[in-house]
């Protein structure tokens, strides 16, 4: 089991914490966030729940059984409707299906909680995990992109259809 929590100030430790344990597994698939991010990390996570309080983003935490988080994911760029979706599960937690059920729940809140129609996501064409993960949760490739320098796949997604309707 999994639960989704709303980004608090409170969770500034624990996600500092989550972030440095992971960096080097999550730079494999994606791009490192730098060493300016783990300096600055206060003022960025206030920055982050100021956007969130302007309701341009919605960003989450992933916290497992035992109540330790294990993941994030957010939606960002929110406007008209529609949002950019991004996540990362540590990799204590990877290949659990806790990447799949965060996807799943964070797009019924999209839906309901947040009034968004349509989510983006990106990946690159290496990272499969993250690939069956959106498809699993009902997004089709709609587009080649580039990631992080990198050739990349855009997924989206129709909200209020079921993941099995295309």
């Amino acid at each position: 089991m999994l639960r989704l929590e709303r980004l608090r100030a409170d969770h500034a430790p624990a996600l500092l914490a989550f972030e440095r344990e992971n960096r080097e597994y999550f730079a494999r698939t994606i791009s490192d966030r730098g060493d300016a991010y783990f300096a600055e990390f206060a003022s960025l996570h206030r920055a982050r729940l100021a956007e969130q309080d302007a309701g341009v983003c919605h960003f989450h935490v992933v916290v497992d059984d035992r109540g330790e988080l294990v993941g994030r994911v957010n939606l960002v760029d929110v406007e008209e409707g529609d949002a950019e979706l991004g996540y990362r599960i540590g990799e204590r937690a990877a290949g659990r299906g806790m990447a799949t059920a965060a996807v799943e729940e964070v797009c019924r809140l999209a839906a309901t909680a947040y009034g968004l129609s349509t989510l983006t996501a990106y990946t690159t064409l290496d990272n499969v995990a993250s690939r069956t993960v959106l498809g699993r949760n009902g997004f089709t490739v709609v587009a080649d992109a580039t990631v992080g320098g990198r050739p990349g796949l855009r997924h989206s997604r129709r909200l209020g259809a079921e993941p099995g309707d295309r």
